[in-house]
């Protein structure tokens, strides 16, 4: 069966897109989506998306990180995705419903509003999210959020100075959080500006992270005090993150299409 992908990146976070909204595609388990993942036997990519029909919205996203699991949620690919849609839709993601808007060569995401209950992360047992008495090396009592994903944001002096590549896998996988965690670290660089480093939950190490700039821009306008929009600058460059308590975050910037392709489905099955 030969089956056509998109290429796309949002900030050098990058995705393999396969539309089976009509070309129906056989299920897709943990080791396929791995194995289109793998950057020296597959496609590469950080993360597998797939767009499905949906009974209640325009349509469904699937997210399936390199590691082959399925997620909630990916900020950066949303854009990309409105970018590929081309026009505004409201679509159903397992983290749920998410409104996209394409504009000037990416897009603006309404990704729905966050969650702080402890329960909601979620976390092994009930603390306080906004200022949880853990810690792990440098990194202490950090802010727990929901955004349709589980992120916890540690605001320090220096982001580049903390060694993410040691303290972000320990973190991820601690008991505290049963369907493991993102680790966001972050410093106030300006008025309303925020640096921000992200161990990605099944991904590693990332140039970009929307989901990751939503939470930490939450983190910052309630921590910190902050007036959005926010700009979050992560490696691979600029997201503006906009939020009002009670209401909905709306994350804006970039995507990028990189090439188009396809391959057989049985060199992955």
């Amino acid at each position: 069966m030969r089956v056509d992908f998109t290429k796309m990146h949002g900030l050098g976070n990058d995705f393999v897109v396969l539309d089976a909204r009509e070309q129906r595609l056989p299920a897709i388990s943990s080791a396929i989506a791995s194995a289109i993942a793998d950057r020296n036997t597959g496609i590469g990519c950080d993360q597998l998306i797939v767009l499905e029909p949906s009974d209640s919205h325009a349509f469904r996203m699937r997210i399936y990180n390199a590691d082959g699991g399925e997620v909630e949620a990916c900020g950066n690919a949303s854009r990309a995705v409105a970018m590929l849609h081309g026009e505004p839709a409201v679509i159903e993601t397992a983290g749920g419903a998410i409104s996209l808007e394409p504009a000037n060569g990416g897009a603006s995401v309404a990704i729905g509003k966050p969650r702080f209950e402890w329960d909601a992360i979620p976390l092994a047992y009930a603390m306080d999210t906004a200022n949880m008495p853990v810690g792990w090396g440098e990194l202490e009592a950090p802010i727990a959020v929901n955004v349709g994903n589980p992120h916890v944001i540690f605001f320090v002096q220096d982001a580049d100075a903390v060694d993410l590549a040691e303290l972000g896998p320990q973190i991820e996988t601690d008991a505290l959080f049963p369907e493991r965690i993102n680790v966001n670290v972050a410093s106030q660089v300006g008025e309303n500006h925020i640096k921000l480093r992200v161990w990605e939950r099944g991904a590693g190490l990332t140039r970009a992270c929307g989901t990751g700039a939503c939470a930490t821009a939450v983190a910052a306008i309630s921590r910190l005090q902050m007036k959005g929009p926010v700009t979050v600058s992560l490696p691979g460059g600029d997201l503006e993150i906009a939020w009002e308590r009670g209401k909905s975050i709306v994350m804006t910037g970039p995507a990028t299409e990189s090439f188009r392709g396809s391959f057989e489905w049985d060199d992955f099955a």
